[in-house]
Parts: C-alpha cells; structure tokens; sequence
C-alpha cells in the first residue's frame, strides 16, 4: 500500500515530466522558427507528438490524482472504521461517524437521524459541521423529504445540483434552503433501515460523485452496526443500573425492616433473609442463603416443618408463637407467619416472617414483678416518669398518711414470719385501696404509706375528694380484715390528709432515682396523721376546701368534727377535721 509520502513523489514526478514537455515545446519552436530562416524543418509530428504526450500525462495526472484522493479516502475509511467501533459510547460513536462523514466527502454539514425503536419515528440524534462542531437544533437545514425517502426505501440519494434538478427542486426546504449538493445513506442492520446518514453542501455543485456514494454506503454498513451495538450497550447499561437501582432500593427496605424475612423456593431452598433475620436467628446470611432451610436454620425449621407441605400444597397460610433456644440469645420468642410464595397462582416457595416478642415477652414479665410493687398508675406512665428527669415541678397536691396498724397491736405470740405476713396484708389492703381512688403510692414506710393525688402521673381536678374517699375506705376495708382475721373490730389505723403545694418530681442520682414529692405540705399531712388516735381520719381546712359541697352534702354520708390542733413545728394551732361515716359499713 502506498503511503502519502509516495503519493507525493508520483505527483512531483508527473509535474517534473510537464515541466520537461513544456520546455522542451518551448524550445523546438524558437528552433523551428531558426530552421525556416534557413529553409529548414523539423521532422514532421515532432511538435503534435510532443503536444499529444502532454495531453495524455495531463489525463495521467488527472486520473492519478483522482485515485489517490479516493486511495486516501479509503484509508481515512479503514482507519476511522477502526475509531468508531472501538468505542460503546453512542453519543462519541455517533459523533465520530459524522466527523468521519464529513472528512470523507467535504460535505459543509451532516446529520446522523436515527429510528427510535418503539415509536418507529426517525429522530435527529447528532448534527456536525466541517469544523467538527455540534450544531444547535434551532440551526438544523435538511430535506426531510430526502431523509424520509431514504429511510423508506433504503436507497442512497444524491444530488448534485438539487437547485436544477426537477426529482428535488419541487421540495421546499431544497428551494427555501439553497441546497445544492446532497447525499443521502441508509444505516442498515440486518436488513432493518435504522436511520440515515445525511451531507449537504449549500454552495458546491458536484461536489459529490459515484465515488462517495459507494464510498458513503461502505462506511455506513460498518457505522451502522457500531450505532447499533453503541445503542444496544446503552439500553444494556440503562436496564442495569435500573436493575441496580431496584436491588439497592430493596436491599434498603429488608435491611430497614425490623421483622426478619426468610423466602426458600420449592426445594426449600433459602434465597431471601435479611438483615433482621440475621440478628434474630444470630446466624450470619453467608451461611444461610443458598442452603437448605433445614440444615442451616434447624432452630425454626423443627416447628414449620409440619406446616410446610399444606402450605407448598394448598397455598395457606399459618401463624404461630414459639419459644425457641438460639444459639447465641438462649430463650426467644418469635411469632411467625409462614405464607406461599405465588407469582400469578404459581406457588414458587413460602415466605417466613419472623416477629421477636422476647423484648415485649421480658418487658411484661418484668412489669408484672413491677406491679407487686409499684401502682398501675405509675406503670401506665413510666416512660412520662423518666422523661421527666432529674428535679421536679411545684404543683398543687393532696397527700394522704396512713399508719396501717401499729405494731405493738399484732398478736405477741407471731413468729416473724407470720408478722410478717401480718403486716404485707394490711400494706396490701391499703396500696389497693389507694390505687382504686387514683391515688400513687409514694412509698412504704416500715407500718406506713404515704400516697400522692395529681401528680404528673395521676392528674385529677377531684384529687383532693379521691383522696377522702380513699381514707374512708381504708377504714372499711381494715374492719373487713380484721373480720377475716378473726381478730376483735378494734380500729388500729390512724390517717392523715392535707392538699397544699409541693415540689413533685425525682430524685436521687442518674442511676438510681425516686418519684416523690417534698415541701412543708408534705410534713403537715404526715403531722396530721401522727396527731390522729386510733381509728381517726383526720383531714386539713385546706383539703375540706377543695372538697367544697360534697363533705356537707347529707347524700354523702359523711360527718365532720372540727378540732384545733397544736401540730408539732408550727406555732399557731391548724385547724383540722376529723371525718366519719354517718352510717355503718355493711358486712360482706
């Protein structure tokens, strides 16, 4: 294969060879001119042959450099072909064939339309100028016609003058445009026109021959297939990262969702579990997936395994709780739902679905201790008590003291044992009979409780009315208990009650803290009920204040006895009241 360097050595040659005829004309003339002076000639045909062999290397020159100039078109043609289908990128695929386009005809623009594959419409998808820049949409200056034609037919077009020529000049972006030039290429895949390859020049007529038709045609049956494969790679790529897209997304939601997911198909095979199962089951998914139900999880498998057949048979569904030992954890509970795994009304394996009850199972068992000590009321609003935090709030409060019974009054002949039996009956007897008037038991105090109304926790606008309730019925149900007892129905209690403000709220450190409630209104209600004799129920002014009505209403059944008392810590006397029932406590 020649090179350019060679090219220019035949074109040097033929130019050196003209120069020789031209001289050589040159000088037989002035010596023919010297030879009829002298009655001379030359020999005849020397000046026509010499004519004759500068017009054939004229020819020679000519058809010389017309093949050289296709010569180096092809070459362009192979190595370019090389450039475009060593790249998958449509858009620099797309750009290079045009470039290469218009390097190999000398068009001034071209447009590479291609045929989307589902609308079937032929769209413009790169346009490029002999600077090898991008031209704008708005700049776009084509045939439509021509690019229509040639994708219906798949036949190449060109025109050399299309101004004159009457198969073009009847189109109206031809005349409107100026176009004079056009060529015009099917891009072929496999017997399908994909789109087209389009040159034009507004200003040259002829510029384009046989030559760059067939030469045009090569290339685009090479730069079709590269489109092609660009695009597919693309469309490829897209499905992929889609693909990617919505296995993220998913992996997102089964590693977000706290219910584990095990799925198997019909072989039991474990495709699916997630990253809730994995803490579950305390068994890594390397290990899982991809293995038989069975062997890698034996844990849950041993009470599924019943279930399974009805399940890959009849496609139903089942629930069930189970307390299984994991390795790892010790003793759980799962609640676990076992469903088919349908696609349309094809079962392809069961989904499980597993719940962890152990935190909820530990918490209920660890507030059913809770509720032998402390009220339901503080337990509905344990987490209102944390988030209270250390320090409190001054807040208006009724607190009820109450000695249940003395302990110099139990039998003397009771082992510790029994007194203490004893006494955890009377607490009891008394705690419930405060939490049934909304009350919060404060704490216990060896024979003693000391119970709050409207704290945070047992907010109430009657606290101060509960609270008398509930010493009322403190005096009933002691009776009832030394009946059952079977003791004499000597009254051992004493109780008293006082409304007032008080600091109400915890205290203690960060890791060991107290509700309670301080303050002077505090230390009045415990005066009162140590000032209290045997059997009394002593209230404050302020409390009968806030009962209003209801103490002196008769339908209550309450008495009232008011009394001056000398409260140790304060010098002048408090006024207080002692409450009775106006009628006797029926016997149960």
């Amino acid at each position: 294969m020649t090179s350019p360097a060679d090219n220019q050595s035949v074109q040097h040659a033929i130019d050196r060879l003209g120069w020789i005829i031209d001289e050589s004309v040159a000088s037989l003339h002035h010596q023919y001119d010297m030879l009829r002076q002298q009655g001379m000639s030359l020999p005849p045909g020397t000046l026509e042959g010499l004519q004759a062999i500068r017009r054939s290397l004229d020819t020679l020159a000519g058809q010389i450099n017309r093949e050289i100039v296709e010569l180096d078109q092809l070459r362009a043609l192979a190595g370019t072909a090389a450039l475009v289908t060593s790249s998958l990128d449509i858009n620099q695929v797309l750009n290079q064939v045009m470039d290469t386009v218009i390097t190999l005809t000398g068009a001034q623009r071209g447009y590479i339309v291609l045929r989307d594959p589902v609308t079937g419409e032929m769209a413009f998808r790169v346009a490029r100028n002999l600077e090898r820049e991008t031209i704008d949409e708005g700049e776009f200056i084509v045939s439509r016609t021509i690019v229509n034609q040639v994708a219906q037919t798949g036949e190449a077009v060109i025109a050399t003058n299309a101004q004159a020529d009457p198969n073009f000049s009847g189109h109206e972006s031809v005349m409107i445009h100026g176009l004079r030039s056009i060529l015009c290429v099917p891009l072929v895949v496999r017997g399908t026109v994909t789109g087209v390859v389009y040159v034009d020049n507004r200003v040259r007529d002829g510029l384009f021959g046989e030559t760059h038709r067939s030469l045009l045609v090569a290339f685009a049956n090479q730069a079709a297939v590269a489109i092609e494969n660009a695009r597919l790679y693309q469309s490829v790529q897209t499905t992929l990262a889609e693909m990617t897209e919505i296995k993220e997304l998913m992996d997102n939601v089964f590693s977000s969702i706290t219910s584990g997911v095990i799925t198997t198909d019909t072989e039991q095979i474990v495709t699916t579990y997630n990253l809730a199962a994995e803490h579950i089951l305390n068994a890594p998914g390397l290990t899982v997936l991809g293995q038989p139900l069975g062997r890698v999880l034996p844990v849950i498998y041993a009470y599924v395994h019943d279930l399974l057949p009805e399940v890959f048979r009849h496609g139903h569904e089942h629930t069930i709780e189970v307390d299984p030992t994991v390795p790892g954890r010790g003793r759980t509970y799962l609640r676990l739902k076992i469903t088919p795994l349908k696609n349309q009304d094809v079962i392809e394996g069961i989904t499980i679905v597993l719940d962890d009850l152990t935190e909820i199972r530990q918490r209920d068992a660890t507030l059913d201790v809770a509720r032998r000590y402390l009220p339901p009321t503080m337990l509905d609003h344990i987490q209102s008590l944390d988030g209270l935090g250390l320090g409190g709030e001054r807040r208006e409060i009724t607190i009820l003291f109450v000695e249940v019974r003395p302990f110099n009054s139990f039998p003397p002949a009771l082992a510790p044992h029994e007194l203490t039996d004893h006494l955890n009956l009377h607490l009891t007897m008394g705690a419930d009979t405060i939490h049934k008037f909304t009350g919060l038991i404060d704490k216990f105090m060896g024979n003693e409780i000391m119970g709050l109304f409207n704290t945070q926790l047992n907010p109430s606008p009657d606290h101060a009315w509960n609270a008398v309730q509930a010493g009322l019925a403190l005096a009933d149900e002691f009776a009832r208990l030394l009946a059952d007892l079977g003791e004499e129905p000597i009254p051992y209690y004493t109780i008293g009650i006082h409304t007032g403000i008080a600091t109400v709220g915890n205290v203690g450190s960060q890791t060991r803290r107290e509700f309670t409630a301080i303050g002077d209104s505090v230390n009045l209600a415990k005066r009162l009920q140590e000032s209290a004799r045997p059997g009394q129920i002593i209230i404050s002014d302020d409390t009968r204040r806030h009962c209003g009505p209801r103490l002196s209403d008769p339908a209550s059944g309450i008495s009232l006895i008011e009394s001056s008392l000398q409260v140790r810590g304060r010098r002048q006397a408090t006024t207080v009241y002692e409450i009775r029932r106006a009628q006797p406590v029926p016997e149960r």
